[in-house]
C-alpha cells in the first residue's frame, strides 16, 4: 500500500487529509511539524510526503530541505500543501525542492488526483532507472 506522510499543525486540517487520503486507499501517517516529519519520514520511509509550509519547531521550506539532504529521500515526491500565495513564495518552495505546490483552501479531490499523478511519474521513473542500471 502507497504510504503518505502528512505534517500539517493545523489538527483539523490533517484529520480531514488523513480521511480522504485514507478514502482513497492510501495509508496515512500525520504528525503535527517539520522536526516529527523528518524523523517519522526515516522510520517510516514514505511514498509521497505532503507539507504544510507554516508549522512549528520546523517549517515545510526547512522541513523540505531537510529530507533532500538524506540520500533516499532525493528523489521523494514531496507536495507543499500551504495558504501562501505569492509568486515568490512559490518559487521558494520550488526552489527547496517540492514537486508540486497547492494552495489552501484546496479541493480534495484535486489533491488526490495530483497525488497519484505525481506517484505515478515517480514510479514510472525508478522503472526506467532500474531498466538503464540492469543492462549496464
Amino acid at each position: 500500500m502507497t504510504k503518505i506522510l502528512i505534517a500539517e499543525d493545523d489538527e483539523e486540517i490533517r484529520s480531514l487529509l488523513k480521511f480522504k487520503l485514507e478514502t482513497a486507499g492510501f495509508e496515512v501517517c500525520g504528525v503535527p511539524d517539520g522536526e516529527a516529519a523528518v524523523e517519522m519520514a526515516q522510520s517510516m520511509l514514505p511514498d509521497l510526503v505532503l507539507l504544510d509550509w507554516m508549522m512549528p519547531r520546523m517549517s515545510g521550506l526547512e522541513t523540505c530541505v531537510a529530507l533532500r539532504k538524506i540520500p533516499e529521500f532525493r528523489s521523494l515526491p514531496i507536495v507543499m500543501l500551504t495558504a501562501k500565495t505569492q509568486e515568490i513564495d512559490v518559487d521558494r518552495g520550488f526552489e527547496a525542492g517540492v514537486d508540486d505546490y497547492i494552495v489552501k483552501p484546496f479541493s480534495p479531490r484535486e489533491l488526490t488526483r495530483r497525488i497519484e499523478a505525481l506517484l505515478a511519474r515517480t514510479r514510472s521513473s525508478s522503472i526506467e532507472a532500474f531498466i538503464a542500471r540492469t543492462r549496464e
